[in-house]
């Protein structure tokens, strides 16, 4: 397969992942030829999902800031942002039954929603897609970047399209086509979290040096029709407590009551919990059981379901941003704000820096070397006030638990206004925390009733994902005994439990435990690669097109 003849394209700038962050990145970039009477100045988009917008999946409330630099008539031009936030409530759980709402003036100030809109983010992403394309950008959606390409001096000089038509032994299938080198001066990473281009970049060129570890919660969602007569639109509700609490996990929940009778409503999980029994999906559907959820979610519908990682390590994790050949934008790099829970207005902002600094560098006939301007461009604007001001957000829930954690957190945004001189550190990778399953407390989960709380089978069958039957594992294992041998025997093998999509399994028969690896369930989370204590499986791209199809998530 390697001695195969590829086509290879070449443009001035090559995206990779079609998100929030590598859309504005192309639209930045085109605006700024344009402007420049530079119209021949070529853009290429490479996306994985089958559309754009298949593979995204948030909360979702934004701050409008970011899109409003970059496309200042939003508004006339259509853009699915509508629903202006009418209120916030924020809750404490206590147990399954008690609840109480905190006074207003006690929460951190980063949590409230003044101005910032409710929004599904797939749709965003959606039309975002249609101005690049007005704007001709070449938009390659159902495309896989499953390979870095290399010029002699190490300098990325783009990236190689996966092959389709591929068998599940790594032979050619009948109808089979060989990827695309795409060739570029400079090659943006913009897949989202835990990118597996960008995590090898990272490793690579160091680029984590003298940084706290990348740290993660898995958020997973559910989309609801339900009662008019319950529907607020425009409010906000955030939770903590309850059920986390049992198990001494860090992490909270939202209901966001959007347009047309519709509640979106999610839970995000700190991936640096302890317990190896616990499994976000069923934390899910227990949280669900509680009256101040209940009361609002039954008797309605639900119409999807998805489930992705998020990065959550803030300023102290963020990598160097630019390497020979490239740079990390969006959550690639990390740039989700952890105290706001929010990453599209950094996502958007952080593409509009970078395609800054890549055009100001092609224009003075550079390529292929490094971009520190992207940096600087970042550390003066708000951008980097937005994440200075949460960089101990997460880090003091981490290491302090959510009472001391949550009065940190109050004291420094209510009282310091995000200056407090102290930054806490938090150098504990998330995989490396779990306890041994015969010490650790094993929770209780409801059977599903198939009408407030589900299975994980038919909840990812509302998730579309979808792969072709025959294609390579994209889940690879380093050492294939480890799951059983050591997994198994310490940690009781969590990925059966921390996958929110049933992909791996531990099946036991008269000839002992077996580890199966359901593949074509994934929803592409990338919580295995995070979450494994033995680091010992890769997420990769799959077959272009494979995954989630989400509706309106």
């Amino acid at each position: 397969m390697q001695d195969i003849e590829r086509e290879q394209m070449e443009f001035d700038v090559v995206i990779v992942g079609g998100g929030p962050s590598g859309l504005s990145t192309a639209i930045r970039l085109r605006q700024l030829a344009i402007a420049a009477g530079n119209p021949d100045f070529s853009v290429c988009i490479v996306e994985k999902g089958s559309e754009f917008g298949a593979h995204i999946l948030s909360g979702a409330v934004m701050e409008p800031n970011a899109l409003t630099e970059l496309i200042p008539d939003w508004k006339e031009k259509g853009a699915p942002v509508r629903v202006q936030t009418k209120g916030d409530r924020v809750y404490m759980l206590k147990n399954e039954t008690k609840y109480r709402e905190l006074p207003e003036k006690i929460v951190p100030s980063l949590m409230h929603n003044h101005g910032n809109y409710i929004i599904s983010l797939g749709n965003l992403v959606r039309w975002l897609a249609t101005q690049a394309e007005e704007l001709e950008v070449m938009m390659f959606p159902g495309f896989s970047a499953s390979e870095i390409l290399y010029n002699e001096d190490g300098s990325v000089r783009g990236v190689l399209t996966g092959d389709m038509g591929v068998n599940a032994e790594g032979q050619p299938k009948s109808g089979y086509e060989p990827g695309y080198e795409l060739l570029a001066k400079y090659t943006i990473f913009a897949e989202g979290c835990r990118g597996h281009l960008g995590k090898r970049l990272i490793s690579r060129f160091n680029l984590s040096e003298g940084k706290d570890p990348q740290h993660y919660g898995i958020g997973l969602k559910e989309l609801w029709e339900i009662d008019p007569a319950k529907h607020q639109e425009g409010m906000v509700l955030h939770g903590s407590g309850w059920p986390l609490s049992e198990t001494h996990s860090n992490g909270g929940w939202w209901l966001y009551f959007d347009e047309n009778n519709q509640v979106s409503f999610g839970m995000v999980i700190d991936l640096s919990y302890h317990n190896p029994y616990l499994s976000p999906f069923d934390e899910l559907q227990r949280l669900k059981t509680h009256p101040l959820i209940r009361n609002i979610l039954e008797g309605g519908k639900r119409l999807s379901y998805g489930a992705r990682a998020l990065t959550k390590g803030g300023l102290n994790s963020l990598p160097k941003l630019y390497f020979a050949g490239g740079v990390l934008v969006g959550d690639d790099a990390g740039f989700l704000n952890p105290a706001k829970i929010k990453g599209t207005h950094t996502a958007i902002k952080s593409g509009m820096l970078a395609a800054e600094a890549v055009y100001e560098a092609i224009a003075a006939g550079r390529q292929h070397d490094e971009v520190p301007t992207y940096e600087q461009k970042f550390k003066a604007s708000w951008l980097y006030n937005d994440m200075y001001q949460a960089r101990n957000f997460a880090n003091a829930m981490h290491r302090m638990g959510i009472w001391m954690g949550g009065a940190f957190n109050f004291l420094e945004q209510n009282i310091f206004k995000g200056k407090m001189p102290l930054t806490i550190r938090d150098r504990m990778p998330d995989y490396d925390v779990l306890e041994r399953a015969d010490h650790a407390y094993i929770p209780e989960y409801p059977k599903a009733d198939g009408k407030l709380t589900f299975d994980k089978l038919s909840s990812v069958f509302i998730s579309n994902t979808n792969h072709a039957e025959d294609q390579p594992c994209h889940l690879k294992l380093t050492d294939p005994e480890v799951p059983i041998k050591r997994n198994l025997k310490i940690f009781a093998e969590p990925a059966q439990r921390y996958c929110p999509a049933g992909v791996y399994e531990v099946v036991q028969s008269d000839s002992g435990a077996k580890f199966v690896i359901n593949s074509q369930n994934c929803v592409h989370c990338k919580t295995c690669d995070i979450k494994d204590p033995s680091q010992n499986i890769t997420w990769v791209t799959p077959e272009g097109g494979g995954g989630p199809n989400y509706p309106n998530m």
